[in-house]
Parts: structure tokens; sequence; C-alpha cells
């Protein structure tokens, strides 16, 4: 698995038009605290205050038609959650998530609220996954991962570019 700043710069182009172009500013309090220089950008002013759903876009927006009318799955307990069902929405795919039971309500709430069907199922993230894997097999769904996947990866790669 390798990826490429040419993977990056393509999910740049793929993005334009369907997220915030967020500032960076320099922080003179963290340059202090830290004695290096510190730049923040403000993913929070994405519409689901995350930088992930620049790498859930950007692997919705790659999808087959076949594969956006069958729908796609993810395990998440948080903003690729929350990214991937917002985008999926607005693309009119079906979107499931599976969600650890320990899952914040108002991460659940919000993931729901996004279009999102939330199956709460499992401990933690790593058996909430796994659950997520059955259900693909079984309803077969495109399986979204929410970091160890290139094209989530080159899009979240993306805040470096701006």
């Amino acid at each position: 698995m390798t990826l490429s700043i040419d993977d990056i710069r393509a999910a740049a182009d793929r993005l334009k038009g369907h997220i915030e172009r967020t500032p960076c500013r320099h922080s003179r309090t963290l340059s202090e605290i830290t004695g290096a220089e510190v730049w923040v950008k403000f993913e929070n002013l994405q519409f689901t205050a995350a930088y992930k759903e620049r790498g859930a876009l950007n692997t919705l927006l790659q999808l087959s038609d076949n594969e956006r009318g069958r729908g796609v799955i993810a395990a998440s307990a948080g903003n690729h959650s929350q990214g991937l069902a917002y985008h999926a929405a607005r693309l009119g795919i079906p979107v499931t998530i599976v969600m650890p039971r320990s899952t914040p309500f108002v991460k659940v709430q919000q993931t729901r609220a996004h279009g999102a069907n939330v199956v709460l199922e499992g401990d933690n993230y790593d058996a909430s996954s796994e659950v997520a894997m059955k259900l693909q097999v079984e309803r077969d769904l495109a399986f979204i991962h929410p970091f160890n996947d290139l094209q989530v990866m080159a899009g979240q790669g993306t805040v470096a570019l701006e």
C-alpha cells in the first residue's frame, strides 16, 4: 500500500467545490509553549467540523454507479462516521455505520441526523469493525475503512496542500 503526492493532488481536484478550503493560522501561544513554530488548520469549519470528511468524500466520489446503488458501510465511533454519513446522503448513497455500544449518544445522534442507518454493536472499535465486515459481505456493501484505505488517506492528506 503506497500513497503518493499525486494521489493527494488528484483527491484535492476531486474535492474542489465539495468541501471548505479552511484557513491555516500561526499560533503564537502554542509556538511559545512548544518552542517550535505551530500553525493551526481550522478544519472545524467543515460541515461536520472535522478533516475526516475529506477522506470519506474522496472515497465516495470514486465508487462505481453499482457500488453507489448498493450502499456503503463503515465502523467508526466518531468523525469518520459523520463525514461519511453526511456526504453519502448528499450523493444519494445508502450508508450504514456500525458503532460501539459505548459511543457517546451525541455522536450516534449526529450520525443518524446525517442520514445513516446506525448499528450499535460491539464493546470497542475492533468488535464493531468485525460486525461491519460481516454485514458488508451479507449485504454486498462497499466497506470504507476510517483510516487504513488509500483513498481515505489521500482525501485527508489534502489538508497539507492547502
